[in-house]
């Protein structure tokens, strides 16, 4: 039998925020960045996150992420984002993305984090919402630091190559699978399965998505989570909470609409 996986980028897409500005105190206060690190690439972060990311805006933070962790110690940057996790990423992680992970996974499918972050930082972040796989790119490594080099970027067409990768080690009918993202330089990505889902869309990526008839979401509730151990079980309470606010609200609504008022507020 053939498989199907469910591909997520990471920023803007399961976080609400480059993970590069989720962590930025964290790495600040190891001293790993400093206050000039952040003032040399806010420019570069703020045109990611305010203004459509197109290839030369995404270049560009390549770039200056390139020259800050050159030299970092590799088991340092490792320590401080795993300690991290849970105060400065958990908060930005959208509830839609962990539902959509969630139906995945129960409907069979392995879900696979894809991003252009380096797998330092992206590992921890796809344990924490459940995914089975991560595509990540790799920075050069000597002596155990950064060398400032990249060995790999997952970026562009190397995301759809590296799908094509997966779909033969694991057997995926890539014409089965889904793949999620917000951004318009994913466009390999989205054009390598079946079901490609634009979310969050920037100007260039809603356009296409609506010529070519594929689904729009909108991701608008970033919440914590809770422990990966009660992660099913959170999930399930705040659906049922959710349903139970839905049908109090059609109840109250269709007995004003009878003439009987429901409980005043």
């Amino acid at each position: 039998m053939t498989r199907t996986a469910a591909f997520f980028d990471l920023d803007k897409t399961v976080l609400a925020t480059p993970s590069s500005l989720a962590l930025a105190r964290p790495l600040l206060a190891a001293g790993l960045l400093t206050r000039a690190d952040l003032a040399r690439s806010a420019s570069a972060q703020l045109a990611y996150v305010l203004v459509a990311a197109d290839h030369r805006r995404s270049e560009r933070v390549r770039e200056q992420l390139s020259r800050m962790v050159d030299g970092w110690e590799v088991t340092r940057l490792q320590e401080v984002v795993e300690k991290a996790i849970t105060t400065f990423v958990e908060p930005h992680v959208y509830l839609e993305a962990i539902e959509l992970i969630t139906r995945h996974h129960a409907e069979g499918a392995d879900v696979v984090i894809v991003s252009a972050s380096s797998d330092d930082v992206v590992a921890p972040i796809a344990r924490l919402v459940g995914a089975d796989h991560v595509v990540a790119s790799r920075m050069a490594v000597v002596d155990g630091r950064y060398t400032g080099a990249i060995e790999y970027y997952a970026y562009g067409p190397a995301k759809a190559a590296a799908l094509r990768d997966l779909a033969e080690t694991h057997g995926y009918d890539l014409a089965r699978c889904w793949a999620y993202t917000d951004s318009v330089t994913d466009l390999p990505m989205l054009e390598a399965v079946g079901h490609p889902v634009a979310v969050n869309p920037d100007r260039a990526l809603h356009r296409l998505a609506r010529r070519r008839g594929w689904e729009v979401r909108r991701f608008a509730r970033p919440v914590p989570l809770l422990p990966r151990r009660q992660l099913s079980a959170g999930l399930l309470a705040l659906c049922a909470a959710a349903g139970l606010a839905g049908w109090w609200l059609i109840h109250r609504s269709r007995r004003r609409s009878r003439g009987r008022p429901g409980r005043p507020a």
